[in-house]
């Protein structure tokens, strides 16, 4: 498993094509927007991406960082960005490979 982080349009998925050797089929982008929607439609994202990862331990992540900047406001968008922070975080420990892409250039955290 491997984790790739950073801004919005930071071209986080053109980096992970170009320099890693994996097919597309691995690689869960924007799993940020996937979580807010499941957070939106009221379930509970974190169980079933750790069932995922159990059942597909190869995937690549890519997810915008949610936890840097002014916090917001609204209490569900401070859940949201709680929750994922906190799930980036786990999948963080169980990934070989974390790296924050900034302008297109990956900076390895792991």
């Amino acid at each position: 498993m491997e984790l790739y982080i950073g801004g919005r349009e930071q071209d986080k998925l053109n980096y992970v094509l170009k320099n890693r050797n994996i097919g597309k089929e691995q690689v869960w982008n924007k799993l940020h927007l996937w979580f807010l929607e499941k957070m939106k439609a009221g379930e509970q994202p974190e169980e079933e991406l750790r069932e995922y990862i159990r059942q597909h331990p190869d995937t690549v992540f890519i997810s915008d960082e949610v936890g840097n900047g002014i916090v917001p406001l609204d209490p569900f968008e401070r859940e949201y960005r709680e929750r994922l922070g906190r799930m980036l975080t786990e999948i963080a420990a169980e990934a070989e490979r974390v790296e924050r892409v900034i302008c297109g250039i990956g900076q390895r955290i792991k």
